[in-house]
Order: structure tokens, then C-alpha cells, then sequence
């Protein structure tokens, strides 16, 4: 998360200064699944990186340049000595006076733009890294993220596309829903007529109203927030990274991934505040305040404990809602910020790898076991934690559960019979059939690219 943090200072940096500066990223790998080459140049894609990236799965570099977190920034000279290292996250200003500052130190002027291989291009295909889904069996209504055309996709669950929101372009913009903006929208949650958004990239909440056809801005200012951000004005706060959303009772329940805390928005009010976590990073349980979470991107409920996927932990946790006596933060699987795998099993015997999404389904969790490539079911009173769909190998081949193949599922929803996923390398929504034991393509009718 904090990654994706500094690449709007990178792209800032290297838009005023292209014939000075040249950014070379370099990929350390945290999870087994990312020292694959082809996961790594699907995660170049999402991002819209087009500066060159070294994959480094042995982590040489990293090593050799003494890094010790992520990200690290080091500036070299032209003479090769290193001018300076920063590490985490840094604000676009404070990057680019930085750099303005060594390129002067160093007596660079201008040079000719090294030239590169010409970066790859996102796919030309309907969806493009669709992030969650949101359902209503009852309004018989699917809302997709599409997170790589920073848009809303609005189906009928056969696949019927009858609204499209937003143009396609990132951007903080409201008004009406073909002139709207987003930028990388994760968690969608439908309440009535009301569609709630993470707008991951813009660090803001939206509110699209179907009926009216209207969208507007009820959390954060666009942008990126530093530090702890305390209780305030919804509108005036900058947030960081909201990825998935729950409704209960008024209040709108926000898992802010780049904060790693559990926000909750007063719709009525506008007063939006932390709720759980104390914006450590890790996976300690106990007083909401106390507890810590790692990186929360997935949120559902029972109706009355809020579950949440935390990634960075590779755990699922749990999350006491208002009016319990001595609310608390609990843990169903994962045991640690280094402790991954795939193994199926009960209590902290079990190893998922960056689970990013839960679903709540007939007295189970559903877990999005996105580096494994799997879907699977979690009892949350057992704990006991199987494979349900998917082999554990990325690709994209419908068919029985077992043999079904998905590439970074990052998203579920329910819908009586059948659970919607997400996949998200695949570009595209399948449909996991309860009964008849199947994965199958749930085909978007009508759908296509942005300018088209």
C-alpha cells in the first residue's frame, strides 16, 4: 500500500523533470505469488506504470542497497555515487523540491530522455482489472468496479449491462452519472436506490444515486492524507486508500486500507471517524482502539460482527459492531505480517497469501484467497478453513469447482445460489454455482471498452 503511495510523486517527478530524471522501479517481493514474472507485468498494467521495473525475486538489489522497507527511494548521481535515500512515503511537493534540490547539487541541467522500450499497453477488453462486485437479488441489480477504466458497470445478474457510470478518465468529478469521474474504485455496497464507492485512487467516498442519476462526494478532499487522521468533518479530511465498504444502521463502515483502521461514516451527520484499529500495522487483537490491522481491503457481516480481509496479514479478522458490550478485535486465521501459504486446516494452522475480499454466505465466510488463485470457505466457529473453487494455479478455464482456474480473484458477492468473483487479472466477473457445483463467465452484454 504504501507503494502505491509514492507512484503519483514518481509520475510528478518524472513529468517535470523527463530529461533529467530517470525512474527505474525495482520489484521486491514480499509473497511467493509475486516473484512471478507474469503476476508482476499484470501489476505493472493495473498500476499504469510505464517507467522500466527490474524484477528482482531474489531480492539482489535489495540486499545490495541495504533496504529495509517498502518503498525505499534511492537517488543516484550521474557518476553513480548515491546522492541520498528516503524511506516510506513522501508527499508530491516535498519529492519534487527533493529532486530539484540533488539535480541542482549534482550540476545536472538537461540531457536527452534515455529511450526505453515503449511501455505495454492495458488490454482492450469490456472490463479491465475489475476490483469488487456489489449485488441485490431482490432489484435483481450487479455493480461491477471497473477499476482499470475508473468507472461503475451496471448489470441485471444475467449479465444485461443497462448503466454505465462514469467517462473513463480518472478524475475527482461529480454531476451526472455519464459525466462523473472516478479513479481506481474498489468496494461498491448497495443500499436501495444508493450506491456507495471506495474511490481508492481519489481518497474519497461516493454516493451514486440510481434513481436520480446523480453522484456526489460525501467523504475526503482527493487527497492523499499523512500521518493518523483523527475524527472531523467528512468532506474535510484526507483519507487513505478506502478499499471496501458495509452499511449498518445509518452508518457507512469504511476499511481504510492505507491507514490500516475500520472507519465508520454518520450518513446523517457527516461525521466520520476511526472505529477500530489504532493505525499500527500488524495483526494484535483487543480494545477497538488498540488493535492493529494490516492493510484491511474486504469487509462483510453477519449483522452483527463485521469481518475483514487483511492482506498484508494474510488473515481474516473480526470486528465487534456498535452494541455489544466491550467491543473487541478478534481473529479467525493468520497468525503474522511473514506468514503465508496455501494450507488448508483449522484455527492458526491455516496459511492463506493476501486474501483481499470475504463474503458472508448462509452461516460461512467466503474468502477470496487472492494470491492462491482460489475461493474458499471459512466456519467462523470452527475455524476451520477449506479450498472450495479454483486449483491454485492462475488462468481462466471454467467447469467443476475443483478444476476451475481464476487469476487474483479480488472480489465476492452473494446472491442466494450463486457467488459473483471478481477476477480481476482475468478482467472479467465469473459465477460460482452452488448447486450445480460450476464456475462459468458471466458475460456483460453490451459492455465495452471506454471510447468506444
Amino acid at each position: 500500500m504504501n507503494c502505491l503511495h509514492v507512484l503519483p510523486a514518481l509520475r510528478a517527478v518524472e513529468e517535470r523533470y523527463p530529461a533529467q530524471v530517470v525512474v527505474i522501479g525495482v520489484h521486491s517481493p514480499k509473497f511467493p505469488n509475486e516473484r512471478e514474472p507474469a503476476n508482476v507485468r499484470q501489476a505493472i498494467l493495473r498500476e499504469d506504470i510505464t517507467h522500466p521495473v527490474v524484477h528482482d525475486p531474489e531480492l539482489l538489489l535489495w540486499r545490495r542497497y541495504a533496504v529495509r522497507a517498502w518503498p525505499t527511494l534511492v537517488f543516484v548521481g550521474p557518476d553513480g555515487r548515491i546522492l541520498g535515500v528516503h524511506e516510506g512515503e513522501i508527499p508530491v511537493e516535498s519529492l519534487v523540491r527533493a529532486v530539484a534540490q540533488l539535480l541542482a547539487r549534482a550540476g545536472v541541467t538537461a540531457a536527452s530522455p534515455l529511450d526505453f522500450l515503449a511501455p505495454e499497453q492495458r488490454p482492450r477488453t469490456p472490463l479491465a482489472f475489475p476490483g469488487k462486485l456489489a449485488v441485490s437479488e431482490a432489484r435483481d441489480r450487479l455493480v461491477v468496479s471497473d477499476t482499470g477504466h475508473h468507472r461503475l458497470v451496471v448489470a441485471a445478474l444475467d449479465g444485461t449491462v443497462y448503466q454505465v457510470i462514469g467517462d473513463g478518465t480518472p478524475g475527482l468529478r461529480d454531476g451526472s452519472l455519464d459525466e462523473a469521474r472516478f479513479c481506481e474504485p474498489q468496494g461498491v455496497f448497495l443500499y436501495g436506490d444508493f450506491c456507495f464507492v471506495a474511490d481508492r485512487g481519489n481518497h474519497a467516498i461516493r454516493r451514486v444515486d440510481l434513481a436520480r442519476g446523480v453522484v456526489e462526494t460525501i467523504a475526503g478532499t482527493g487527497r492523499l492524507g499523512h500521518g493518523f487522521p483523527s475524527a472531523g468533518p467528512a468532506r474535510q479530511l484526507d483519507l487513505r486508500s478506502p478499499w471496501a465498504l458495509w452499511y449498518r444502521d445509518g452508518f457507512l463502515f469504511v476499511a481504510m486500507a492505507g491507514s490500516h483502521q475500520i472507519w465508520a461514516l454518520d450518513l446523517a451527520t457527516g461525521l466520520f471517524q476511526p472505529y477500530a484499529g489504532s493505525g499500527m500495522e500488524g495483526i494484535q487483537g483487543g480494545p477497538l482502539d488498540r488493535a492493529w490491522f494490516a492493510q484491511p481491503s474486504g469487509l462483510t457481516s453477519n449483522g452483527h460482527i463485521l469481518y475483514v480481509a487483511c492482506p498484508e496479514a494474510s488473515a481474516v479478522r473480526t470486528v465487534d459492531l456498535p452494541g455489544t458490550p466491550n467491543p473487541k478485535v478478534g481473529r479467525l486465521v493468520g497468525t503474522g505480517l511473514f506468514d503465508f501459504g496455501d494450507r488448508d486446516g483449522t484455527g492458526d494452522a491455516v496459511r492463506l497469501q493476501h486474501p483481499l475480499d470475504v463474503a458472508w454466505s448462509g452461516g460461512e465466510l467466503l474468502v477470496a484467497d487472492t494470491y492462491n488463485h482460489k475461493v474458499k470457505r471459512l466456519d467462523p466457529t470452527t475455524r476451520t478453513c477449506m479450498t472450495w473453487a479454483g486449483d491454485g494455479h492462475p488462468g481462466h478455464e471454467d467447469g467443476p469447482l475443483e478444476r476451475t482456474r481464476f487469476w487474483e480473484p479480488g472480489g465476492l458477492a452473494v446472491a442466494g445460489d450463486r457467488v459473483f468473483v471478481a477476477d480481476t487479472n482475468q478482467h472479467a466477473v465469473r459465477v460460482i454455482d452452488h448447486v450445480r457445483g460450476v464456475v462459468e463467465t458471466l458475460e456483460l452484454r453490451g459492455l465495452m471498452p471506454p471510447g468506444s
